[in-house]
């Protein structure tokens, strides 16, 4: 297995640009397209999640819009998996599951189709995303995945801005992954 020891989460950390002030005053906001744009630290990447999870009986992977479908559709693909969208309002062709979550600033709206897992019960189902803060956003996905009647095994994340405290809150609905903790 790829260890994620402090060297490979520092050359990791590293290929992530961080911008101060963006979006707004105050905030360093973490540009993952620098990682994107480097393919041995993508491939070193995903080269670690796909040995995390090849033996983990998972039957899907839910990536969150927009950027949980980079890396959820690359590692669906790589374990020759499903990959199911958790996306805003208005975007599924088909007929949905919606979850209002709060923001701090407001509240938003995810959506799943309700197919998505093909009626299956009691499926196994990791959640993907590029970086948890306040936690919201994935724990509005979690519960679209339990009001399918499938269960979120682990949701995993690059990032974890770990003074938000969102792991901690949805490590009440599910085990948490993060490659990488600032």
């Amino acid at each position: 297995m790829i260890m994620m020891n402090e060297q490979n989460k520092k050359y990791l950390l590293d290929s992530i640009r961080a911008i101060k002030d963006f979006p707004k005053k105050g905030i360093v906001f973490r540009d993952i397209t620098t990682l994107l744009n480097n393919k041995e630290a993508f491939s070193f990447l995903i080269n670690h999640l796909i040995e995390k999870y090849k033996n983990s009986n998972i039957d899907y992977i839910a990536g969150i819009e927009s950027r949980g479908f980079i890396f959820g559709a690359a590692l669906s693909a790589k374990l020759e998996l499903p990959f199911i969208p958790i996306r805003k309002p208005g975007k599924l062709p088909g007929k949905c599951l919606q979850e209002k979550y709060f923001l701090e600033y407001g509240e938003d709206i995810l959506e799943i189709h309700i197919d998505a897992f093909n009626n299956t019960k009691n499926a196994r189902v990791l959640l993907i995303d590029d970086l948890i803060a306040t936690g919201g956003t994935a724990i509005a996905a979690v519960k679209l995945i339990q009001r399918l009647n499938a269960n979120c095994i682990e949701a995993c994340f690059l990032l974890n801005l770990k003074d938000l405290e969102g792991s901690k809150q949805l490590s009440q609905l599910t085990s948490v992954y993060s490659v990488l903790e600032i």
